[in-house]
């Protein structure tokens, strides 16, 4: 009888110690996901503020786009073509006084 309570008390043991094992390696996978999670949540938050930082770029190059093209259009106009010709190339109209002071 002695062999077989000896032997009972191993086995228990042995369960208890696989079981103890089970479970560490449980908990420890836990705090290393627990840990990776908290590494992927940090990036997610640094690529998402990436992302609206090049969303603003984007709309102020859409608004400048916008400048341009209006620019474009003005700088095809009569108005502009004289305003160039009298401020660089000092072109009047024929019978216009032209008044200086320096």
């Amino acid at each position: 009888m002695a062999g077989r309570k000896s032997t009972r008390i191993y086995r228990d043991n042995r369960m208890r110690y696989s079981l103890l094992l089970a479970i560490s390696v449980v908990v420890l996978l836990i705090a290393v996901v627990s840990v990776r999670s908290y590494g992927f949540d940090k990036q997610l938050k640094e690529k998402n503020e990436y992302i609206a930082q090049l969303q603003e770029q984007i709309e102020a190059e859409k608004e400048r786009t916008v400048e341009i093209e209006e620019y474009k259009k003005y700088t095809q106009t009569r108005g502009y073509m004289e305003k160039v010709a009298k401020e660089k190339l000092g072109l009047v109209y024929e019978g216009e006084i032209v008044f200086r002071h320096e």
